[in-house]
């Protein structure tokens, strides 16, 4: 049988679909029942951000899920088989939410059932599906792909927040989860539509890599030390992006006194930054760096340091507040993290198979539990961070001021972690394909 064809557009912008339904899946867990537990039900921020982290921790498991689905014939079923748990996970995590104010003690179990189900679905589909589009593009339209795809995933975060906010209004709890159980199924409807006949013509069974056991694949994969560097950018890098989750918003009003609705304005001018940001690598990726086996490094370099760049200047503007320009910096700060965070997704298209197929699903696994754990730990110590700076310089903008500096410290480490990717020698029997 001979290979599968590479994808065209449509196929690209068909597991784009798919990616966008995991984004609009997980917004409903992390943004919208997390509101409901603290304002609607009054209870502490610190269960629902522990729900939240504990399912990260459970997406430490992704390298197992990526070795799975190369072992398989296909990775359809994998990602079929994830969303189905993924969109189970989030209606049962809504219908428990409700159970929060009656039965309290069965609903935390529960919960803890349904966020470990939404973390094991997003690790398996999510895994699965970026080692197809790894497998399946044509390395020069990596970066565009690697754009494309997380585009859609923004609009679709983007689209359902805005009609299931508009939804749930006026709330109720029974409006919640019909309006969380509608959103999760209708996702999962268009992840099959996305995915299903991708794969059609390419049900060869996997090259011999791929029929190694998990520990030993794993092992193998290790010894690389490109591809251990590369683990250690994707956490240091992804450890300083999640950081900042959490306090950019209480930053702007705490020391600029914005109110919340101008907060959440400001969010979105970020969001603009990291679109326009994300939007320059596909076409700056895919347009003018072919033939270089390591294309996007210069990407992720400059990224990783025009973050740094703005982070420091939001610093700066903590102590002078008045009549700094904030939008114009958090925009520049969005910009640059969508410029560095999909230069590093195309890497990863990039370097998931380099030692020939069969290893691109416990590869990408790998390194979404590196970021799995980054983004679990970041928002976390952002906010712990703040707080204990708070209470010992009692003074809130030096608080804020000093985590920033912390930030952009781990984007310069990621910088210079990234600048040295090709520069590692392959423990491969391809050297050639170091990357230098």
């Amino acid at each position: 049988m001979t290979p599968a064809a590479p994808l065209g557009w449509l196929g690209i912008a068909r597991l784009g679909l798919v990616q966008a339904a995991i984004g609009a899946i997980v917004m409903l867990a992390t943004s919208l029942l997390n509101r409901v537990m603290v304002v609607e039900y009054a209870l502490p921020a610190a269960l629902p951000a522990g729900l939240v982290a504990f399912h990260y921790m459970v997406q430490l498991g992704r390298p197992g899920f990526g070795h799975g689905s190369d072992r398989g014939w296909r990775r359809t079923p994998w990602i079929i088989g994830g969303m189905a748990v993924l969109a189970a996970g989030a209606i049962l995590a809504a219908r428990t939410t409700v159970l929060l104010a009656s039965a309290f003690p069965l609903a935390i179990a529960l919960s803890i059932l349904a966020y470990a189900m939404i973390g094991a679905g997003v690790g398996a589909a999510g895994t699965s599906l970026l080692a197809l589009l790894a497998s399946r593009t044509a390395p020069a339209r990596r970066p565009a792909a690697a754009s494309l795809t997380w585009i859609m995933m923004i609009v679709g975060i983007v689209v359902t927040a805005g009609v299931a906010g508009k939804l749930l209004d006026p709330f109720s709890p029974e409006r919640l989860v019909s309006v969380a159980t509608g959103a999760a199924l209708t996702a999962f409807a268009a992840a099959c539509l996305g995915v299903v006949g991708v794969e059609r013509g390419a049900e060869n069974p996997r090259p011999a890599q791929a029929t190694i056991a998990f520990r030993a694949a794993l092992a193998a994969i290790w010894a690389d030390p490109l591809t251990r560097r590369f683990t250690l950018f994707v956490f240091v890098a992804m450890l300083a992006y999640a950081t900042q989750d959490l306090i950019l918003e209480p930053f702007a009003g705490l020391v600029f006194g914005l109110t919340p609705g101008e907060s959440t304005s400001l969010s979105g001018v970020q969001h603009q930054g990291v679109l326009l940001g994300m939007i320059l690598v596909g076409i700056g990726g895919h347009g003018f760096a072919r033939g270089s086996a390591f294309r996007l490094r210069p990407w992720i370099v400059g990224g990783c340091l025009a973050s740094a760049a703005a982070l420091a200047a939001l610093a700066f503007a903590a102590g002078h507040s008045r009549g700094w320009p904030l939008a114009p910096t958090v925009f520049a700060l969005g910009f640059a993290n969508g410029v560095f965070a999909v230069a590093a997704i195309g890497a990863m298209l990039d370097l998931a198979g380099r030692d020939g197929a069969g290893q691109e699903g416990i590869r990408m696994g790998l390194w979404g539990a590196a970021q799995a754990a980054a983004f679990g730990l970041g928002g976390l110590f952002g906010a712990s961070a703040v707080d204990i700076g708070r209470a010992a310089l009692h003074a809130d903008a030096q608080a804020f001021a000093l985590v920033f500096i912390l930030e952009a410290a781990m984007f310069v480490a990621a910088a210079a972690i990234a600048a040295r990717l090709g520069t590692a020698p392959s423990a491969h029997r391809h050297p050639q394909e170091a990357l230098a």
